[in-house]
């Protein structure tokens, strides 16, 4: 038998090469090139087609299943980002920062889930099994009736899942499981794979929930290979500053409902505590109005979020004046201030420009391009906005304000909040409640001079 050719496959974009490189010609990262032995050299002599296989039932696009059935937590954020509920033989992939808390909520989840009649098998591959259960004792869930074990090998941990038959099954982290059918290190590309296809067959097979928590890059990304996110069905990113004491809790991928949608939870001495009214959460430090600050109404998922967009405009002591972001794309910055320079004749050269979204969440809507305006403009003139006004909407290159959706949807939490002003693009599909006031302004430059008194 032939010896199985060596390949070498690129952790970031899962382009396979003939030999190791420092830089990936596909995507062009550097230092994501590992070894990756293949599981089995297919034979060469016979093609799929040259042996029948079985008949597949095929149906039509009108034939309608029964929707999933679902299992709630109780823990209402959770449930929002998995769609409702657990669904039976899914596969839930879980992602974020080290320290940032998975653990302590999949604990959390599980002890919930445990309580409320399903059973639950938690599996730890990187903490002791006294380590855990410190943590179930300071979170209060000794009593939880959760099956706990610590081991890394795959073949034995998924002859205990087929003997136990959990609804639940949790496996912290995917990274350190280990197949020993796979000449690789734990870690790699291919173990990574081999474990994550094992236990995603095993919760189809078995009709159990598995959760698996994956390691993250320095960018920000699942480590190992892209192809385990395909794999599952539910990709979730847990998302926080170290600085700040809430946490985001992302659906990236979702094929049991909304992707993008959010819960927040705040850590606390008692493990993580959900954020119910998270607007009110993100605007609670908000004092006297201030110049450089701008309420933005958005959208995650299916929520609206009112948070403080803030800005400092400073003259810079350097040759290149800074440009820092926090919390929104630093490519958004460029083309807002570019636009504001070559539509409305505002320079910001020689200045140092600071931009900040308040509480740590990661704004990635387009529609918040005329808060960064309002508050990089507030913030040079030295004026603040009025207290009581949100804004929203997409600036085109052009200087255009462009509509965005679920007007009525962001209007009505800003007025639940005790907003009673709105600024909009024209054009914008309105449902106002009652009592607000809506002005729209059909570019930036008339924003601007009706603003600022310039353009």
């Amino acid at each position: 038998m032939a010896k199985a050719p060596t390949l070498f496959t690129c952790t970031a974009c899962g382009a396979s090469h003939q030999k190791w490189a420092g830089r990936c010609d596909a995507c062009g990262a550097w230092n994501t090139i590992q070894e990756d032995t293949p599981l089995s050299a297919a034979p060469a002599s016979k093609s799929l087609g040259s042996v029948r296989g079985k008949t597949l039932p095929l149906s039509d696009l009108a034939s309608t299943d029964p929707e999933p059935p679902r299992a709630a937590s109780g823990i209402d954020e959770f449930d929002r980002v998995l769609g409702g509920g657990l669904v039976p033989a899914s596969a839930i992939l879980v992602g974020g920062d080290p320290g940032i808390g998975k653990s302590t909520l999949l604990l959390q989840a599980t002890a919930a889930f445990a309580r409320r009649g399903l059973s639950c098998v938690y599996i730890s591959g990187e903490e002791a099994s006294a380590q855990v259960r410190m943590r179930a004792q300071r979170l209060g869930l000794a009593d939880a009736p959760v099956k706990l074990a610590t081991e890394t090998n795959l073949r034995d941990i998924l002859t205990t899942l087929d003997a136990e038959k959990p609804d639940l099954a949790i496996i912290d982290s995917i990274q350190t499981m280990w197949a020993d059918q796979v000449d690789s290190a734990p870690g790699s590309v291919t173990q990574v794979r081999a474990a994550a296809h094992e236990l995603t067959a095993f919760a189809k097979r078995r009709g159990s929930a598995v959760m698996l928590v994956g390691h993250v890059t320095k960018e920000g990304q699942i480590a190992g290979p892209r192809v385990v996110e395909h794999m599952v069905d539910t990709v979730l990113y847990f998302e926080g500053e170290r600085g700040h004491q809430f946490r985001i809790l992302r659906a990236v991928k979702n094929r049991f409902g909304p992707a993008d949608e959010i819960g927040v939870f705040e850590m606390t001495g008692q493990g993580l505590a959900e954020v119910r009214n998270p607007s009110a959460l993100f605007l609670s430090d908000r004092g006297e109005p201030a110049p450089g600050t701008a309420v933005f109404a958005g959208i995650e998922g299916t929520r609206p979020v009112l948070t403080e967009i803030q800005a400092l405009v400073a003259p810079s002591p350097l040759g290149t004046p800074r440009r820092t972001v926090v919390g929104l794309d630093a490519g958004r910055l460029s083309t807002t201030l570019a636009v504001l320079e070559a539509r409305c004749g505002i320079p910001f050269a020689g200045l140092d420009v600071f931009l900040n979204v308040a509480g740590g969440l990661r704004v990635t809507e387009p529609a918040a391009d005329l808060a960064v305006a309002a508050a990089l403009l507030s913030a040079r003139e030295d004026v603040a906005l009025a207290p009581n006004c949100v804004l929203f909407g997409e600036i085109s290159l052009s200087g255009a304000l462009r509509p965005v959706g679920q007007t009525e949807n962001r209007l009505k939490e800003a007025q639940k909040l005790g907003f009673s002003t709105a600024i909009a693009p024209a054009n914008s599909k309105l449902g106002a409640p009652t009592g607000m006031s809506v002005r729209q302004i059909a570019d930036l430059a008339a924003f601007v001079g009706e603003t600022f008194g310039a353009g």
